[in-house]
């Protein structure tokens, strides 16, 4: 980690899981445009595995 940033599920930012406003607020991106990106990777059916696995992987921010 180069400047300390880690990567968290939002508690904020969330519609299901917080995996999309995570990986916004980690790249500091609109978290819009990455549900709108996943949406289209999950028409393939790997993004809702993908989507899944990203859920169990990343953790919530601690308290």
């Amino acid at each position: 980690m180069l400047d300390g940033k880690r990567l968290y599920r939002s508690e904020q930012d969330k519609m299901l899981l917080g995996v999309c406003g995570g990986l916004g607020e980690y790249l500091g991106v609109d978290p819009t445009l990455i549900r709108l990106l996943w949406a289209v990777f999950a028409c393939s059916g790997a993004g809702i595995v993908a989507y899944i696995v990203a859920a169990v992987i990343i953790p919530l921010r601690p308290l």
